[in-house]
């Protein structure tokens, strides 16, 4: 068996060898070419140029002949004596670059008729011979050898001008053959490449492709699958391990399907046990089991699309539960759902769930709607409404009665009284007044709570509205040298409010404030524009709230402890709450302990039309 990794080894191999082939030879050609290169530039462009000097100092050497003969002495010896030491010079070089047959000889020829035509230039050009003799030794002793010379420096010119073109085209040979044996060997490493791809595309690329094909089946849900495990190699193993892995799965989906079956009967079987009204919803919105309960009060049967049941809050509950993936409840702040069942009332308060697989729970994959029975609750509260409002309208007459008993008897008009009973009918009057304004809160709540406060919403500006509350509080804000600032800006748009509801929010917070600020201290109020809302912020310096007690605030009959008993019965915030969110807002509290605390509402802005 060869493995895929001989394989890889062969096919890399011949091409490695290739490579270094191909490399050899182009080194081997790169360094004739050089030495055929060197050949021209080294040995015979040297002869060349030594010709080329050889012959120009001759010429310079006869014109300093000439110069002599025609009476200027002085510059023809200069002539005659720089261009020799230069002749000389060039015909050394020539001497040691002797590289072609018959050089040598012609060399030396010129060497012995150079010396020839030294020593006669003395006899012809510096003599006190006539003009005329002088002429014609001139001519017929130094011409011949000067011209002599000169044919023979011509001809080891072209010897070796000839040799330089012979070298040239031997190197031009070189290239060519260094061409061709670089195209056949990258030929050969062209088809050895393509070869190893294909065999490269058989071994190791169709069963990898079959086994890619095999994992997109296998995700699409076809665990049947076999492939054929011809060969013995890495891909052959891995195909037997890939169809042990299939056998896996299939015995996985198996016991899954089985364990699942029994867990919805199980499921289904306990659901149908549970009193409560609970139902679990797919992504699309439809029932896939259901309590008795939950069908026999909303038709919430398995099948039936939740959406097609006419109950408008039910998918835009299950919607934001999967969007938001987290849990939401029917606004808690509006009233429950109302269901007439066998012409009797009831009430629930729904609740989506969602159902989240995955890492961390982040993909929703349906709902639980659960569906809280609050009839009891809701009956409960009816009642405590109806005691709470008889019991205050009884106690409102008598109350009344007392009050205006404890006046009279403080004016002296039935008898006067000593000073010791003053104080005592003092005390007396003040605990009325505190117990009218428990009747007057618990009424109030009452009828907010039963939706039967009337508001009288007009457009109001908000630093009028900030102002206008304030004013009430100034001098008791001053007894306790506690400052009011008024930070609202007058160019914000008006509010829709009913002024007097307000007053009555602003007044129970500034109560609030100047009670629990120490001498010194300040009260700042603050509105902020937040969309189609505007906010108020009644910040103090005070002493702040425990963070535990926060979340309580708001409810009805909660004190913070450690407050005196004057400070009320833990109503004001409770109307607060009841008066804003009539308003259609929403109220909030921060606090820091011993830092201050800042209760903040708003209410919505004017519409224009």
């Amino acid at each position: 068996m060869i493995s895929i990794r001989q394989r890889l080894m062969f096919g890399f191999g011949c091409l490695l060898a290739v490579i270094v082939l191909i490399g050899m030879l182009t080194m081997s050609q790169i360094n004739d070419l050089g030495h055929a290169i060197d050949k021209i530039l080294r040995e015979n462009y040297r002869s060349v140029v030594a010709c080329q000097d050889m012959k120009e100092s001759l010429e310079r050497i006869d014109n300093g002949v000439l110069n002599i003969l025609s009476g200027n002495k002085s510059e023809g010896k200069r002539l005659v004596e720089e261009y020799t030491l230069q002749f000389r010079s060039a015909l050394n070089v020539e001497l040691g670059n002797i590289t072609l047959p018959k050089e040598l000889e012609k060399s030396q020829r010129i060497k012995t008729l150079f010396e020839e035509y030294l020593r006669a230039i003395p006899n012809v050009a510096l003599t006190t011979k006539p003009l005329q003799i002088l002429q014609s030794e001139y001519i017929s002793i130094l011409q011949p050898i000067l011209h002599e010379i000169k044919s023979l420096a011509q001809e080891i010119l072209i010897m070796n001008q000839k040799s330089m073109s012979d070298a040239n085209n031997s190197a031009r040979g070189l290239a060519k053959t260094a061409h061709l044996h670089m195209s056949v060997a990258i030929i050969i490493a062209f088809f050895l490449a393509v070869l190893f791809s294909n065999l490269a595309h058989r071994w190791i690329l169709d069963p990898i492709n079959r086994l890619i094909e095999s994992t997109i089946d296998i995700r699409r849900g076809n665990l049947e699958l076999v492939l054929e495990t011809g060969s013995k190699d890495e891909i052959g193993q891995l195909s037997e391990s890939f169809n042990e892995m299939a056998a896996a799965l299939r015995q996985v989906r198996e016991e899954d399907k089985i364990n699942l079956i029994r867990t919805r009967r199980a499921t289904e079987d306990v659901f149908k046990a549970l009193p409560a009204a609970i139902a679990v919803l797919d992504m699309d919105g439809r029932v896939d089991v259901s309590t008795d309960t939950a069908n026999r009060y909303f038709g919430l049967k398995p099948g039936v699309l939740a959406g097609n049941l006419g109950y408008e809050w039910l998918t835009a509950l299950t919607r934001r539960a999967i969007d938001e993936n987290r849990i939401v409840e029917h606004d808690p702040e509006s009233a429950s759902i109302q269901q007439f069942i066998d012409n009797k009332e009831y009430f629930f308060r729904p609740m989506a769930v969602p159902i989240s697989v995955g890492p961390e729970h982040r993909n929703p994959s349906g709902v639980a709607l659960i569906l809280k029975d609050v009839t009891q609750l809701h009956e409960q509260q009816e009642l405590k409404r109806g005691v709470v409002a008889t019991v205050s309208h009884q106690l409102k007459t008598p109350m009344t009665s007392l009050r205006m008993a404890i006046h009279l008897l403080l004016e002296e008009r039935v008898g006067s009284i000593n000073e010791k009973q003053t104080e005592l009918l003092v005390a007396a009057r003040e605990d009325s007044e505190r117990l009218v304004g428990i009747i007057d809160d618990l009424l109030s709540l009452n009828r907010m709570e039963s939706g039967k406060t009337n508001l009288v919403l007009r457009s109001v500006a908000p630093q009028m509205l900030v102002s206008d509350a304030i004013e009430p509080f100034l001098i008791e804000a001053k007894d306790k040298c506690v400052t009011f600032i008024n930070a609202v800006s007058d160019t914000f748009p008006d509010v829709m409010a009913d002024s007097d509801k307000i007053f009555h929010v602003f007044a129970n917070l500034f109560s609030n404030a100047i009670r629990f600020s120490n001498p010194g201290g300040t009260i700042t109020v603050r509105a902020t524009q937040e969309s189609d809302y505007m906010r108020f912020l009644v910040e103090d310096t005070g002493k702040g709230i425990p963070a535990n007690h926060m979340q309580h605030l708001f409810e009805q009959f909660y004190r913070v402890p450690g407050q005196d008993e004057k400070s009320g019965v833990g109503l004001g915030l409770s109307i607060v709450k009841e008066i804003v969110q009539v308003h259609g807002g929403a109220v909030r509290a921060e606090s820091e302990f011993n830092k201050g605390s800042i209760f903040s509402f708003t209410l919505p802005l004017e519409k224009l039309s």
